[in-house]
Formats: structure tokens, C-alpha cells, sequence
């Protein structure tokens, strides 16, 4: 049971300093980034990439609870624990490739971008399936 507690609020932790990190960034992208990110037409997709962190940093922290309150239900503790690290893998792999897109202009890196979608799709499929029973 300390186990899943522990879990638990390492996820609403991670999801904390994501959602930390959003703000940080997306302050960062308007102030001192804005010239640059306008020169390259890139302003739309990081304030993009900054609020699908900001969504799926708010959602590790709601499976973060969700997990503390079906703590008895091993099944569905199983799923939330995939849910998290799907979210936590469609921030890294979404965000993070827009990022990259918009800083160093590895243009490429727009065809692996919705791999990371999916994985925020996988996240979600998988919360709704944690409390379905």
C-alpha cells in the first residue's frame, strides 16, 4: 500500500514540475523568444507544444489522485500506471519534438510529432478504462 502511495505522488510530482516547466517555457517563448519564433513563423507551434505540456502535466496529476483513491483496485492501479507514463511519453515525444522544431528547425522531426499524440490518446483511453468498473 506505501508503494502505491509513493507512486502516486511521484506522479503529481512529475506532473508538477511539467506544469512548472510550461509556465516557465511558455514565458520564455513570449518573452524571449518571440522575435526569433516570429522570424520563423513558429510562434503558433510552441505556444502549441507549451499547452499540450500544461493539459497532460494537469492530467498526471488527476491520475496522480485517482490513483490515491482507487487504491484498493489493483486492476485499475495497473491502468493508471500506464496511463501516466503514456502521458509522460506524448509530452516528451509531442512537445518536445515541436520544440526542437522551433528552435534548431529540424523540420523532420514534424512527422514524429504525432506519434506523441497518440500516446496522449493512449493516456486518456486508458483513464477512462481505470474507472470503468
Amino acid at each position: 500500500m506505501e508503494n502505491l502511495i509513493a507512486q502516486a505522488r511521484w506522479v503529481i510530482q512529475l506532473g508538477s514540475v511539467l506544469g512548472f516547466l510550461s509556465v516557465g517555457i511558455g514565458a520564455f517563448g513570449a518573452h524571449g523568444l518571440r522575435a526569433k519564433l516570429e522570424a520563423a513563423g513558429r510562434m503558433d507551434t510552441f505556444e502549441t507544444a507549451v499547452k499540450y505540456q500544461f493539459y497532460h502535466a494537469l492530467a498526471l496529476v488527476l491520475v496522480g489522485i485517482i490513483t490515491q483513491l482507487l487504491a484498493n483496485n489493483p486492476a485499475a492501479l495497473k491502468t493508471l500506471n500506464w496511463s501516466a507514463w503514456s502521458f509522460v511519453a506524448g509530452t516528451l515525444i509531442f512537445s518536445g519534438s515541436l520544440y526542437v522544431l522551433c528552435l534548431l528547425g529540424i523540420n523532420w522531426l514534424g512527422a514524429v510529432t504525432p506519434i506523441g499524440g497518440l500516446f496522449f490518446l493512449a493516456g486518456w483511453a486508458l483513464l477512462f478504462w481505470s474507472v470503468k468498473s
